[in-house]
């Protein structure tokens, strides 16, 4: 009897543990890891996309909106990554819920807009860790007015987050000065690689466009093929949440080897870690993340 009492008391505890926390649901890997890490034990986190998960294609299910609808703030990545679900986000903001695009917190002049997709900004604002971390800021004012109580929680703990991932730029600069610089060229499935090519001295070429919605046709792949072999391309890179199909018929018509898969729009599984250069990391987080594709381009590259 005294045995099930305790039981049920621990259980009474764990639940009102939970319950004190508050419901939180992000989009993509990048921003649910970025929200995980700034809201610590105050938050209850669900990402709603998971790893491999392409996020320009992605669709919410009855099951996502049911998730929406119970958390008091939402968080997305914006600038139309998430495409098919802006509508939901903007009914949701306007009906009141506490919706939050991560990227609002980028000043337009750091933005890029490539030529081909005039009209829209590029989204993938996570190739360029130092740029990402301004994100952070949108992230603290959500979850603080959500949560009053905890702004001076999620400040310190922001500001911390600041801090890794302007870490991570600078080891990163350091693994590529490794790349002799005519070799500085990033080949990959589709242009998810912009703000990395600029932030690192990348020139960044893909066999498709700014989203993964058109596939590439046969003059892209002949043009790449013919650019490869103009380079004395060492390596070039398949995505993980993009078919591979486009970049494994380059590599054979130009007789490249592929240097590993990098993660472009979602991070790894949380907790699966990686070795590399020395070191573990969690591929399953953003600075993980970072650490894997810095030390796969340097390895095939260098």
């Amino acid at each position: 009897m005294v045995t099930l009492t305790l039981g049920l008391m621990a259980a009474a505890g764990l639940t009102q543990s939970t319950a004190a926390k508050m419901n939180v649901v992000a989009t993509t890997t990048m921003v649910t890891d970025m929200v995980k890490e700034v809201g610590g034990d105050r938050v209850s986190v669900v990402g709603m996309m998971g790893a491999g998960v392409d996020p320009h294609l992605y669709k919410p299910a009855s099951g996502d909106v049911v998730k929406l609808q119970r958390a008091k703030v939402i968080f997305y990545s914006g600038l139309m990554l998430e495409g098919r679900m802006a509508d939901l986000f903007f009914k949701m903001a306007r009906a009141g819920k506490k919706v939050y695009a991560v990227t609002e917190s980028i000043p337009e002049k750091d933005r890029l807009e490539p030529p081909e997709f005039e009209g829209h900004w590029d989204p993938h604002i996570w190739g360029d860790p130092s740029l990402w971390s301004k994100c952070i800021a949108t992230v603290v004012d959500g979850l603080s007015a959500g949560d009053p109580d905890g702004k001076e929680y999620y400040t310190k703990r922001g500001a911390s987050v600041v801090k890794s991932y302007k870490d991570v730029r600078q080891w990163a600069l350091k693994r590529i000065a490794e790349i002799p610089k005519s070799q500085r060229v990033l080949v990959t499935s589709h242009d998810a690689f912009n703000y990395f090519g600029k932030a690192f001295g990348f020139e960044v070429v893909a066999v498709q466009g700014l989203s993964t919605v058109t596939e590439a046709g046969l003059a892209d792949i002949a043009k790449m093929v013919d650019f490869i072999k103009g380079k004395k391309l060492k390596a070039i890179f398949v995505e993980s949440s993009v078919n591979p199909a486009a970049i494994e018929r380059v590599s054979k018509d130009a007789g490249v080897k592929i240097g590993g898969e990098l993660f472009s729009d979602a991070c790894g599984k949380p907790g699966e870690m990686h070795e590399g250069n020395g070191e573990k990391y969690d591929v399953g987080t953003f600075v993980g993340m970072v650490k894997h594709n810095i030390n796969t381009i340097v390895d095939a590259l260098k």
